[in-house]
Formats: C-alpha cells, sequence, structure tokens
C-alpha cells in the first residue's frame, strides 16, 4: 500500500489552520477494506469532522498528524 500525500492545514472549510489530528476513513462501498483516505483536523474541528464520518460508519482511525 502506497503512503497519500496529503497538505498540512485542517480539512474543514474554510479553515486554514495546522493540522494536529489525522483522521483515517473509507467508504466501504466504494474502497477496498485496507483503503484509507485522511482528513486533517486542528484541535477545533478534530470533533465534528469525526463525528461525521462517523455517522455514516466511515471513520476507521483517529491519529496524531506529525506531518
Amino acid at each position: 500500500m502506497t503512503e497519500e500525500v496529503v497538505p498540512s492545514g485542517c480539512s474543514a472549510r474554510g479553515c486554514g489552520r495546522p493540522a494536529l489530528w489525522a483522521l483515517r476513513w473509507n467508504n466501504p462501498k466504494i474502497h477496498t477494506p485496507d483503503r484509507r483516505k485522511t482528513w486533517l483536523a486542528c484541535e477545533e474541528h478534530k470533533d465534528s469532522l469525526s463525528d461525521f464520518l462517523a455517522q455514516r460508519s466511515f471513520l476507521r482511525e483517529v491519529e496524531p498528524f506529525t506531518g
């Protein structure tokens, strides 16, 4: 599996803060089980982005972003 290259800013719309968290997710309807997409989150948006993904059963892991 190859590493996905991601920007280092928060993925929340309109937020330009540095990312502190990596939210790893996949959509099981279109991705293989081992595939991970990444959204990055600042401290302020970590919970809201995680909740959005979790409500859809997409969230797989949340880990510190060391980018």
